[in-house]
């Protein structure tokens, strides 16, 4: 009779999960998100995966939890010296959930629970990954791959840089292993002890970080569609041409912005060398688009390249991506409507196809959400501390676009002011996204339509 039971309790709990992820996925999504969350925590909070005497605070640890999940960086404690290899692990394989996206984890567990991807899941997940429905199955396998591979490739590569550090084989290849999960999902969580600055010159270390950065960050559909169409260009769909087009365009702009503003600034690299002060350039345009990784001390650079540099956090990476932000393509449509609207054209065309108002209503509602985020986290936060705007909004943005960059002040606010850069973390890896799916899903042809009638616009 127990026997029979506990199959009845599991036949229903799976039966109640399964209806969740069918008509629901996308609340499914943020449980699944959460309960990561709260698992991530726990384990972090044990004595054994904090380095110091006891434990961590649960503040810490859940705040160390989320910006892991969600891929974002900010830390309130030294990430190499506060956590033991335990904690490490840990960490890492937060990050690599979180890299995974949202709606694929939530497909993936409706998988696991009723062996198949609902019709629902499937429309969610298209919308996240810009793909067919039919693909959806095997683009969750492409993601793994891809995923898995890149990060072996960046391990392999960065091993030597470990080992002339004078680290021996095994703690290079596991510092390896967890840089290169770091940097492909766009963590910017780093393990080396006193942050990277004394690498702000090694070419061997840096040029993997923004080579593994972008390929994470451009967006596994643009990736699958390179690979198979890289002979045909004239093949690609819009939404690779649009992302990869404004993806190269800011980061162009962000590397120049830089090198414009920091070239002479003794606290950046206005004392380094010409090749070390490209390769900083080349690194910093990079990592500010997500990944969060410096080879300079942020605090010091220009009032100028800060605000260059929360621009280019806000706008994010590429959709279906590690990246935060609202994503290259929701700028993309935004400013393609409003030249087509100074032109006075009816439609906004690009690459020769027209994008439908039902994209641009979706764009506007993304960068709507996220400027509501990042002003009201921002007051919140200018409110319980004493700290100038210029840094709170840094660090706001930061924490809503995934990216993880820092000027120094995370650490040292209080607990209130934790827990704000906690839910803009979560809400901005989470949030935009699945307001666009939700909104997806409710869209509708009304039978009846209301007379048309135009308001005064500026």
């Amino acid at each position: 009779m127990t026997a029979e039971r506990d199959r009845q309790h599991g036949a229903g709990f799976r039966s109640r999960v399964d209806a969740i992820a069918r008509d629901q996925p996308a609340r499914l999504a943020l449980i699944v998100f959460a309960s990561i969350i709260a698992a991530a925590t726990l384990l972090l909070w044990l004595p054994f995966a904090y380095s110091g005497p006891g434990s961590a605070t649960f503040i810490d640890a859940l705040f160390t939890a989320t910006s892991a999940v969600c891929v974002t960086g900010l830390s309130v404690v030294d990430t190499a010296l506060s956590w033991t290899t335990f904690g490490h692990l840990v960490i890492m394989i937060s990050m690599m959930i979180g890299g995974l996206g949202v709606m694929t984890l939530a497909s993936i567990l409706g998988r696991a629970v009723s062996h198949r991807i609902g019709l629902t899941q499937r429309m969610l997940a298209a919308t996240e990954r810009k793909s067919r429905l039919g693909e959806v199955g095997s683009l969750i396998t492409a993601v793994l791959v891809v995923s898995l591979s890149a990060e072996i490739i960046l391990t392999a590569i960065l091993v030597p840089s470990f080992l002339s550090m004078g680290e021996p084989m095994l703690e290079a290849i596991w510092h390896s292993m967890f840089m290169s999960v770091s940097i492909f999902n766009n963590a910017g969580f780093t393990i080396v002890e006193g942050g990277l600055e004394p690498l702000v010159g090694d070419w061997l270390f840096c040029i993997p970080i923004i080579v593994g950065t972008i390929a994470g960050s451009i967006g596994f559909p643009v990736i699958s569609d390179l690979h198979r169409n890289w002979r045909r260009p004239r093949y690609l769909s819009l939404h690779t041409k649009l992302t990869v087009s404004t993806y190269m365009i800011l980061w162009l702009g962000g590397v120049l912005a830089f090198f414009f503003f920091e070239w002479g600034n003794p606290g950046s690299i206005g004392g380094l060398d010409g090749d070390e002060k490209i390769l900083a350039g080349l690194l910093h345009g990079t990592s500010v688009r997500s990944s969060g990784l410096a080879t300079l001390d942020m605090s010091e650079l220009s009032s100028s390249t800060l605000f260059i540099f929360d621009a280019l956090m806000f706008i994010g990476g590429g959709s279906a991506s590690t990246a935060g932000g609202i994503k290259v393509g929701t700028f993309a449509v935004l400013v393609l409507a409003i030249i087509s609207e100074a032109r006075g054209d009816r439609d906004t065309v690009a690459f020769g196809r027209r994008i439908p108002n039902s994209s641009l209503r979706l764009a506007v509602s993304a960068a709507f959400l996220g400027s509501t985020l990042v002003g009201a986290s921002t007051l919140a936060l200018v409110f319980i501390t004493d700290l100038p705007l210029e840094a709170v909004l840094f660090e706001a943005i930061s924490a809503f676009g995934t990216c993880g960059l820092s000027l120094g002040i995370t650490p040292g606010l209080p607990t209130a002011g934790k827990l704000v850069l906690i839910l803009l973390m979560f809400t901005g890896r989470l949030g935009t996204m699945t307001l666009a799916a939700a909104l997806a899903m409710r869209e509708r042809q009304r039978q009846i339509r209301f007379p048309e009638e135009r308001p005064i616009i500026g």
